[in-house]
């Protein structure tokens, strides 16, 4: 089996091997390795995402509003559960997407105390060309591993995620 040369975390690893060999260090060589990835890739999707005058946040209202299908339009409510943010870190982004005339707010026709957030046709224009860029990057970054490979690493992934949030604090 090729073994893919030492990572910064095998150094840690080695570290705690030295210091503390009593410690089992499985779960830390995985996690490890989870987090700088998700902090690397962080980085390139706010790159990839920069090109369009967005940043991640944003890209992920106009993206939950652009999967909700025509006619793009949810509440603010379902927006901050979507995304798993408070409201007033959604009025933030709101704001900030609302002005650059990427989506609209409306009042809501079937409840007058709500709103509606609705995608305009440049927010609509500018989130299908800014997917497709975070999934050249993505796709790029899967390079090193084949189909089979990367497939299985989505399915471990999958396993992962689900007993983690199942069974622990939801995240």
């Amino acid at each position: 089996m090729n073994r893919t040369p030492g990572d910064p975390v095998d150094a840690i690893i080695e570290q705690w091997a030295a210091v503390r060999p009593d410690l089992d260090t499985a779960a830390m060589e995985v996690f490890g390795r989870v987090f700088r990835l998700a902090r690397a890739m962080g980085d390139r999707m706010e790159q990839a995402y920069a090109r369009f005058g967005i940043s991640r946040g944003e890209f992920d209202v106009l993206a939950a509003l652009r999967r909700s299908g025509e006619p793009y339009t949810l509440s603010p409510r379902q927006l901050s559960a979507t995304l798993m943010l408070t409201t007033g870190g959604m009025t933030g982004r709101l704001d900030k997407l609302e002005g650059a005339g990427l989506l609209r707010r409306s009042p809501d026709p079937h409840d007058r105390r709500g709103l509606q957030v609705t995608l305009t046709e440049e927010g609509l224009r500018l989130i299908d060309e800014a997917v497709g860029a975070g999934l050249a990057v993505q796709t790029e970054a899967l390079n090193s591993l084949d189909a089979q490979q990367a497939g299985q690493l989505a399915d471990l992934l999958r396993q992962l995620l689900a007993g983690t949030v199942s069974s622990g604090p939801s995240i």
